[in-house]
């Protein structure tokens, strides 16, 4: 069995959050062969060298699961794309590149995070090459901490307001980068995140019954896709109630 997730966009600030991926790691993914988390995994990083306590938890809770034999594969999202080798290292958990094809449930599919496919979001896919550019990566993480906490902070405010002001269209995914990019990379199944719109979309590629599976954002509950002997299952799940504290 293999499980993917993606958007936790995980932060101090949501402990309900963080509660029931702990609880998913302790139970769920302790059963699965392997983990991918495809993307905003956190809700925002600024660099490896800047792990707060709260994040450094997190990476060893990765780190516990990985020791107890779930193999993990972690992709760049939008929000933390300055994840690194550092953390992979100490999380135990393996880099993907952002697309990548995996063998799951005996096909070759297609991961992505999925904002490269927001195409008609111009002025979006404009600042991703400005962001992703080696160049840039390489200045990103070399600026002062105090620098790279205020560019996070301007960043993910500009993006709410900007999401608010855009179309519903706009900030999905452009229907014909689907059969191009799987064309492209000769699959028929596609699993991605970031439009937090969670469903399996049944294709028509060429003469070739095609799917795409949009994973859940976590906010109100938790979203998994399960990969087993029954083929591809996408379902919620509540989060855990928080303990009571004792008297």
């Amino acid at each position: 069995m293999i499980l993917l997730i993606s958007d936790l966009h995980l932060e101090e600030e949501r402990p309900d959050i963080t509660r029931a991926f702990l609880d998913l790691l302790a139970t769920r993914a302790r059963a699965a062969s392997a983990l991918y988390i495809l993307g905003d995994f956190f809700e925002a990083w600024i660099g490896d060298d800047a792990m707060s306590p709260f994040q450094r938890s997190i990476c060893q809770a990765l780190r516990t699961l990985s020791d107890s034999g779930t193999a993990i594969f972690l992709m760049h999202g939008n929000r933390d794309f300055l994840l690194g080798k550092a953390f992979c290292k100490a999380a135990g958990c393996t880099l993907l590149k952002d697309p990548s094809v995996v063998q799951l449930a005996g096909e070759p599919v297609l991961l992505m995070h999925g904002d490269s496919l927001c195409t008609r979001d111009i002025g979006y896919m404009k600042l991703r090459r400005y962001l992703r550019n080696p160049l840039t990566l390489f200045i990103l993480r070399h600026l002062p901490l105090r620098t790279r906490h205020a560019l996070a902070r301007k960043l993910r405010s500009e993006s709410r307001t900007q999401t608010r002001m855009k179309a519903n269209d706009i900030v999905d995914v452009t229907p014909e980068e689907i059969p191009r990019i799987m064309q492209q990379y000769g699959v028929k199944t596609l699993i991605h995140g970031h439009t937090h719109r969670p469903a399996i979309h049944k294709l028509q590629i060429g003469e070739l019954a095609a799917k795409r599976i949009v994973l859940g954002d976590w906010d109100r509950q938790g979203w998994a896709l399960q990969v087993d002997d029954q083929g591809f299952q996408l379902a919620a799940f509540d989060f855990p109630v928080a303990a009571l504290p004792q008297l």
